[in-house]
């Protein structure tokens, strides 16, 4: 899940914790985090190692119990050690940071799809390696970003319209890059679904999403999209809740073209909320009535709560978005055949 965020205790070392701050040690220094969490096992299983700050010089130590952080500190404290280059670390019991969390409206959060019992959903935890993760993100930072208000995007295969919010059919930007072809050869041998095989996306937005930055309630367009909505998150983690609104109502496939449900005002109070926490690397898969009846949103937080752990987003958030495009429905839109309401921006 990946962990809180600590940091160094004001004023003395602190309370005993399972948490160690060192500092004097890190990346920075030639230090590796696997090389750190080899030499701080020796005193008990180490939970995690992770950044205390962006210095590269200073980590957190976390152990899944107290006495084998008070081993480790009366052993490598103010004492040079061998196995770490006989750097001398300096080590105090490390307090969790809460930073700016907003626990008044909190829900609990799942860590899998089958905790939410929502039809149609599915969280498939490392869908990618972290090369492949690192090799997806080389990959869209080498070519050019569209600037919205709060985050960056990219289009491939057909081109989102904000200012229609629809896909414009007649726009075609070609077929969809290489770098996503392992991608979309891993789902269509999904076994969840029955006709994976036949699963033809044709349809990909990256978005970037800065600290902080999340996304409004929103159901995507029914009449521009087909059922299966797959969604990648790499680099940061985040929070994804969702939201089933009284006067929601699915039909089984969306043929109407008043795209029943979608526009369900955000001030609506009548409505059940579930939430899941969406790691890096994992798919997350929304069909039948996760698609079409359940709002998905993402808080506008920095730090998320998951259960009894704070979790701090990254520096970005990355989600490859792959949909089918409804190609009957929306052309009615640019030909004028039909006349659709304005559907949800994704």
């Amino acid at each position: 899940m990946g962990l809180p965020r600590f940091t160094c205790p004001k004023g003395g070392d602190g309370e005993s914790s399972p948490h160690l701050y060192v500092a004097n040690c890190g990346p920075a220094v030639g230090l590796s985090y696997d090389t750190i969490a080899s030499v701080f096992g020796t005193y008990g299983e180490v939970k995690g190692v992770c950044a205390a700050d962006e210095s590269g010089t200073r980590v957190i130590v976390s152990y899944h119990d107290k006495s084998s952080a008070q081993d480790a500190m009366k052993a490598l404290n103010r004492h040079p050690c061998s196995s770490l280059g006989g750097r001398l670390l300096h080590i105090q019991y490390s307090v969790q940071s809460l930073g700016k969390v907003n626990n008044t409206d909190s829900v609990p959060v799942s860590t899998s799809a089958s905790g939410l019992d929502i039809p149609g959903l599915y969280l498939m935890h490392d869908f990618v390696t972290p090369q492949e993760e690192q090799e997806l993100l080389a990959a869209v930072d080498d070519r050019a970003w569209q600037h919205l208000a709060k985050r960056r995007v990219q289009h491939y295969g057909y081109e989102f319209c904000y200012d229609i919010r629809t896909v414009n059919t007649n726009h075609y930007l070609g077929e969809l890059p290489s770098f996503v072809s392992p991608i979309l050869e891993r789902i269509r041998t999904f076994q969840t679904l029955d006709h994976s095989a036949d699963i033809a996306l044709d349809q990909l937005t990256v978005n970037e999403y800065p600290p902080g930055v999340g996304l409004s309630p929103h159901i995507d367009t029914h009449s521009a999209f087909e059922d299966l909505i797959f969604s990648l998150s790499l680099a940061g983690p985040c929070i994804m809740e969702f939201r089933k609104y009284a006067t929601a109502v699915w039909q089984e496939k969306s043929t109407s073209s008043s795209d029943v449900g979608e526009q369900i005002s955000e001030k609506n109070s009548s409505f059940v909320r579930k939430a899941i926490y969406l790691p890096p690397r994992s798919m997350l898969l929304l069909s039948g009535e996760a698609r079409y009846v359940w709002h998905h949103y993402i808080p506008h937080h920095k730090v998320d709560k998951v259960n009894d752990s704070l979790i701090r987003r990254g520096s970005r958030r990355v989600s490859f978005t792959l949909r089918k495009e409804n190609l009957l429905l929306v052309s009615y839109w640019f030909t004028g055949i039909g006349r659709l309401q304005h559907p949800i921006l994704f």
